[in-house]
């Protein structure tokens, strides 16, 4: 069960401290955070997430879809590096209804590690995942077929997105049958790629200005990050 703890001195200071697990975190408002929080939680909920969708990572890439005011779609598609890519980590959210629209399996980059992706980059030619938040953009017909341009929001976390030509796309690697036989999924050069049995409806929910956010357990990225920070990670007790 997630639960919430207010400390005492929400009740008489403007500027108060979030006591969660024996942490004090101060914020200039408390309160507001603390609603922000219990939303996620009904969100995380009424979809019915539980079991299914780690509840850290879905967590961030809310908070961060707040606070992304020039998006131009009420979708979110979180995918979780936490996960082996033998199992579905990739999930589309209509955040306007309250529902999941798809969940797949995604492939990392070559050089990102083998089932799991561990390690990551912003820099041409590192064959390697990033980070972060991204804005889809448009559509095109490439080498890879059907695909989807995304714009990386975060200096020096996943900025060369578009020169690096990361792109959503199906590729037959990412098939689960080739983590059937092999243990893992086949990896890209950095791109998020899908089963080409699910890449064009899922490019065609997320296209045109949703918000992705692509998760790991690497508290170096929280550090850098412009759209989170490490106490947006501190304010919930599981």
């Amino acid at each position: 069960m997630i639960k919430f703890f207010l400390s005492a001195m929400f009740l008489s200071f403007p500027c108060a401290y979030f006591t969660v697990e024996g942490e004090s975190v101060p914020t200039e408002s408390p309160v507001a955070a603390v609603k922000a929080a219990d939303e996620v939680v009904s969100l995380y909920h009424s979809m019915q997430l539980e079991g299914v969708v780690n509840w850290r990572a879905f967590k961030q890439a809310v908070t961060g879809y707040n606070r992304i005011k020039n998006r131009k779609r009420d979708v979110l598609t979180l995918i979780d590096f936490s996960k082996p890519s033998t199992e579905k980590r990739l999930y589309v959210f209509d955040m306007k209804h309250r529902r999941m629209l798809y969940s797949s399996v995604v492939s990392h980059g070559k050089n990102s590690g083998g089932n799991y992706a561990t390690s990551f980059s912003n820099e041409y030619g590192s064959y390697k995942s990033s980070l972060g938040f991204y804005l889809t953009a448009s559509t095109y017909q490439g080498r890879n077929g059907y695909s989807l341009i995304l714009d990386g929001l975060e200096k020096g976390i996943n900025d060369r997105a578009r020169e690096r030509a990361i792109v959503v796309h199906g590729a037959t690697y990412a098939d689960p049958s080739v983590a059937s036989r092999g243990g893992r999924l086949g990896r890209s050069f950095g791109c998020p790629a899908l089963p080409t049995s699910v890449s064009r409806p899922i490019i065609d929910a997320i296209k045109g200005g949703s918000v992705m956010y692509i998760y790991a357990e690497t508290p170096s990225y929280l550090a850098q990050s412009s759209i989170l920070d490490t106490s947006d990670d501190v304010i919930l007790n599981q």
